[in-house]
């Protein structure tokens, strides 16, 4: 049902598939993510294909696209691509645009594949299986990532629906949280041309600290971007 539909559905009785119903009802009370009982999620108004193999998109990210997409990219690498949530979104707003999308799981490229076949924009991206930049060849106008940054503290507080559903490697490195960014920061600017920009989605008490690591590696124009609660969420740099 459309949400429309479902305003004034209210008091009508069920008349679908009771035992499938019973089965989503079973699955919520273990505890696992809507997104991975339906099998997709929406991001920007498109559906993605979810599996326990990637992160379901979210809505923050979109503070992430929305930043990227200012930029007007014609080259874009997307580092720990997931379900391809960014790389393929921008490939169908931008449709004179190139991508890769890597990613170190081959389960969560082959999910990413499928999306790019469903938004119709698999002829203008590549996948690829590489540890962050290890296996990057080119140069690019964009590198997006939205990295696992949340610290090992934190992430065992956080609800069974994402510790006992979905990726650890997507989620976190464990320590306090800033691995991926280290890495990322440190490599990311040889693959950068002129006036590219590198842009991350972050935690929101972690601004200052990758801002720190993005002006070390010798990006310029550093800035920080706040996501609708008003929290820092995506930290950017350009490659002089």
């Amino acid at each position: 049902m459309s949400r429309t539909q479902q305003s004034f559905s209210g008091n009508e009785p069920f008349t679908g598939d009771m035992a499938r119903f019973e089965a989503i009802i079973a699955a919520r009370l273990n505890r696992q993510p809507l997104s991975q009982i339906l099998g997709q999620a929406p991001f920007r108004d498109r559906m993605f294909r979810v599996t326990p193999d990637v992160l379901a998109p979210r809505a923050d990210t979109e503070v992430l696209l929305d930043a990227a997409l200012a930029t007007a990219p014609r080259a874009i690498l997307d580092l720990g691509t997931g379900p391809g949530t960014l790389a393929l979104t921008l490939l169908a707003e931008l449709p004179e645009a190139h991508a890769i999308a890597s990613d170190i799981s081959s389960a969560a490229l082959a999910v990413a594949a499928d999306n790019a076949q469903a938004l119709g924009v698999a002829d203008r991206v590549r996948f690829v299986q590489s540890d962050w930049l290890a296996a990057i060849e080119g140069s690019f106008d964009l590198i997006v990532s939205n990295p696992p940054y949340v610290d090992a503290e934190t992430y065992a507080r956080l609800a069974p629906e994402i510790t006992r559903w979905e990726p650890a490697i997507a989620l976190t490195p464990g320590g306090d949280g800033l691995d991926a960014y280290r890495i990322i920061a440190a490599e990311a600017p040889a693959f950068l041309r002129p006036g590219g920009h590198l842009m991350v989605e972050i935690g929101f008490d972690q601004g200052a600290a990758v801002a720190a690591l993005l002006e070390a590696a010798g990006l310029s124009d550093i800035r920080i971007d706040a996501d609708l609660n008003g929290k820092s969420r995506v930290v950017s740099g350009v490659q002089r």
